[in-house]
C-alpha cells in the first residue's frame, strides 16, 4: 500500500492538502463569534437505536458515496475530488466544535484513522488522471492515459475501498467498545 501512495506521490498530496485547506477553513469559520456552532454537537456522537448491521450498512453507504463523487473527480478534472475533499474537511471542526476532546478520543478516532487515509487515498485516485492529463499536456508522456495509469487508478480506488469498508466496521463495533472503556 505504501508503495502505490508513494508513486502517486503528487496526487496524494493533493488529496491531503485539500482535505486539510477545508479543516483550516472550518477552524477559522467556527472561531467567528456570529456562528453557533451549531449548538451542543455531543450528540453527533451518540450511536441511535438501530442494528449494527443497519447501522454499518448506512455508515459503508454514506461513506462509499463519498468515495464515488471523489472518483468520478477524474471526470470533472479534478473539481468534484477537490470539492469534495474540502468541504468533508470544513464540516469536520464545526461538528465537532462543542465536543469534549476524551469524547473525539473514544467516539471519533479509532474508525477517523481508516476513514481519512480512505479518502485521501481515494482522492489521489480522484486527482490521477487529470495529473496524468496534465503530464502529457507538458510533453512529459507520449499518451494522455496509459493502461498502468489505468491499473494505479483502480488500485488506489480498491484500497480506499478497503479502508472504507474496515473503517465502516471499526466505527459500528469497536468504536463504542473503546468508548465505553474509556468513558467508564
Amino acid at each position: 500500500m505504501v508503495l502505490i501512495i508513494t508513486k502517486n506521490k503528487f496526487c496524494t498530496l493533493m488529496s491531503l492538502s485539500c482535505l486539510i485547506f477545508g479543516i483550516l477553513c472550518g477552524i477559522c469559520l467556527n472561531q467567528q463569534p456570529t456562528n453557533s456552532n451549531l449548538g451542543n454537537n455531543n450528540h453527533l456522537l451518540k450511536h441511535q437505536k438501530i442494528s449494527n448491521l443497519d447501522e454499518f450498512i448506512l455508515i459503508l453507504t454514506n461513506n462509499l458515496e463519498v468515495c464515488l463523487k471523489l472518483l468520478l473527480g477524474s471526470l470533472t478534472f479534478g473539481l468534484l475530488t477537490f470539492y469534495t475533499l474540502f468541504f468533508n474537511g470544513l464540516s469536520i471542526p464545526i461538528l465537532l466544535s462543542n465536543v469534549k476532546i476524551i469524547d473525539i478520543v473514544a467516539y471519533v478516532i479509532p474508525h477517523a484513522i481508516f476513514e481519512f487515509s480512505g479518502f485521501i487515498i481515494v482522492g489521489a485516485a480522484g486527482f490521477k488522471i487529470p495529473y496524468e492529463i496534465v503530464q502529457y499536456l507538458r510533453d512529459k508522456k507520449e499518451k494522455p492515459i496509459t493502461e498502468e495509469d489505468i491499473r494505479k487508478f483502480l488500485k488506489l480506488a480498491l484500497i480506499s475501498i478497503i479502508l472504507i469498508i474496515i473503517a465502516a466496521f471499526v466505527e459500528v463495533y469497536i468504536t463504542p467498545e473503546i468508548a465505553n472503556y474509556l468513558l467508564t
